[in-house]
């Protein structure tokens, strides 16, 4: 799958970036269209990103994070938290952790989905039990759904350290099934 160009920099310091400044830059391309998606099953598009035929969703390089593999009803994404994820507290966002369990929650969702059929996520529960900090190794967030049925889904997930498989979050999302537009 291909990367965005993402980079972090220090400023030496100018009138409109006081030293000790960072900024962080990155590109993305256009996500796919409904009518590009509408004649592949959900599975089919998230091996479609996998390997680069599609590009990633633009959330993914603007936070940080990526999917690394799936599976019929599962998914996986790994993320680096970063300093520029931080709250006025000095942790990690939860917002952070949040958006990577929402993506393997509705990822897992839309592997289960035949073709023409999306998600949208209606409710989405996030139960944070440690705090994630820019020295915090990778995270690892596996998603798998629980029920997909005509109208709903439902998923639970885990947010763990890569390496330790420490927990950090878990959350569960209930997902609205419906028509791609086009779709007969």
């Amino acid at each position: 799958m291909t990367q965005p160009a993402t980079q972090d920099r220090r400023a030496n310091g100018d009138e409109t970036h006081p030293a000790g400044s960072r900024s962080r830059t990155h590109t993305w391309q256009p996500p796919t269209s409904y009518a590009d998606a509408v004649a592949h099953t959900g599975i089919e598009l998230v091996r479609m990103g996998l390997d680069g035929r599609l590009p990633e969703a633009p959330i993914c390089g603007t936070l940080g994070f990526r999917l690394v593999s799936a599976e019929d009803g599962q998914a996986v994404f790994e993320g680096e938290p970063g300093e520029h994820l931080y709250n006025p507290m000095g942790t990690v966002h939860g917002g952070y952790m949040a958006t990577l369990l929402d993506s393997a929650l509705g990822t897992a969702v839309l592997t289960a989905l035949p073709a023409g059929r999306a998600y949208t996520t209606v409710q989405l529960g996030v139960h944070l039990v440690r705090p994630v900090l820019d020295t915090t190794p990778t995270l690892r967030c596996e998603g798998r759904t629980v029920h997909v049925g005509r109208t709903t889904a439902t998923a639970e997930a885990r947010l763990v350290g890569a390496v330790d498989g420490k927990l950090y979050a878990h959350g569960t999302a209930t997902c609205a099934v419906l028509a791609l537009p086009g779709a007969g």
